[in-house]
């Protein structure tokens, strides 16, 4: 049996270059309905949706635990054929139902997606036939958070920290390093830039070696899996024992890495730089500080096309009136899928 349903979609209007949105924007869109001919129609919705999720498992013995949560910030719905004024007729052809959403003006977390989380935003289309399964077609949107530097004075305080470590076994003396960072925000594509006091009072040289790496936090259950991966690693030149050297070295954050965020209650993003001194045949001293990154600032621009999610019902052949199914959200990380 033909479908009387040629295509359905979902699409949004971006806001800037970037196709991303954050809270408080408005978010202008249509729902496009194509039918091979008149057809009766219960209702047809569009919500705008946001939640966070996470899970995963564990072993503990021969068993498998699984934990799981889930946070919802908001559902909003609106009726674009309304469901209590009975059937509507949708004439053959293709149909555009405009609509328009404020996303709550209050502090969401940014879309975020990992093995064991996601956090996600989506535009939904249903649309009510009698006597028929209803018809789904999704659009996912891209939240960035609103904070940015100035905003916050505390990301602008420098950061300091010493340390010193006595040589034992098949080293003699000690090393002592002082690390001193400008700030503690830092963009995407931004320099992180560490001035390095070091000294090498020890029988041995010594090597700087700098990271980045992030740490991802999962809670559910009253339990918390945490996921860590270097961001950028470097290495510095060696100083020789028995002498001091002071350098300042640029470390570029690369213009991939995903913002940090602390305002879920499930799923937690964030930073540190860890400045370590390689030592042969002994531990490394090291100094972390706790570092930010922040969200690009986007620019407002209204000579972009449209976005459209998924169809429910993708369109066939080349009739050049319908729209592609495809999404164009950048994904906010690169990473394998939710489980």
């Amino acid at each position: 049996m033909i479908s009387t349903v040629k295509s359905f979609s979902v699409g949004y209007n971006p806001i800037n270059e970037a196709n991303v949105f954050s809270s408080g924007d408005f978010i202008t869109g249509q729902v496009t309905l194509e039918v091979n001919k008149d057809t009766e129609v219960e209702a047809l919705t569009v919500k705008l949706k946001g939640k966070a999720e996470v899970k995963w498992t564990e072993r503990q013995g021969k068993r498998t635990v699984s934990y799981y949560s889930k946070e919802k910030y908001f559902t909003i719905k609106q009726f674009l054929i309304q469901e209590a004024h009975g059937k509507k007729l949708v004439s053959e052809g293709s149909t555009v139902y405009p609509f328009t959403f404020q996303i709550p003006a209050k502090d969401l977390p940014p879309s975020f997606k990992s093995t064991w989380g996601k956090i996600v935003y989506t535009l939904e289309a249903n649309l009510c036939r009698s006597m028929r399964m209803d018809s789904t077609a999704k659009a996912k949107l891209n939240m960035v958070l609103k904070t940015y530097t100035g905003s916050d004075p505390t990301l602008m305080v420098p950061q300091h920290g010493t340390t010193e470590k006595k040589m034992k076994l098949f080293n003699s003396g000690y090393v002592a390093m002082d690390v001193d960072i400008d700030k503690s925000g830092f963009q995407p594509g931004e320099g992180i830039k560490v001035m390095v006091s070091i000294h090498n009072k020890s029988s041995r040289e010594v090597r700087p070696k700098y990271c980045v790496y992030r740490k991802y936090s999962f809670f559910a259950k009253g339990k918390r899996k945490v996921a860590t991966k270097e961001v950028l690693k470097e290495v510095g030149d060696a100083v020789p024992p028995s002498a001091g050297q002071t350098v300042t070295r640029i470390l570029t954050v690369p213009i991939s890495t995903h913002p940090s965020f602390f305002n879920c209650n499930i799923i937690k993003a964030e930073y540190r730089l860890k400045v370590y001194l390689d030592v042969k045949y002994a531990s490394d001293p090291q100094i972390k500080f706790p570092v930010v990154i922040l969200p690009i600032a986007q620019s407002f621009d209204t000579n972009i096309r449209p976005t459209y999610g998924f169809d429910s019902f993708p369109p066939t052949g080349n009739d050049s009136n319908s729209y592609s199914p495809y999404s164009g959200v950048a994904t906010a990380l690169s990473s394998s899928s939710f489980l």
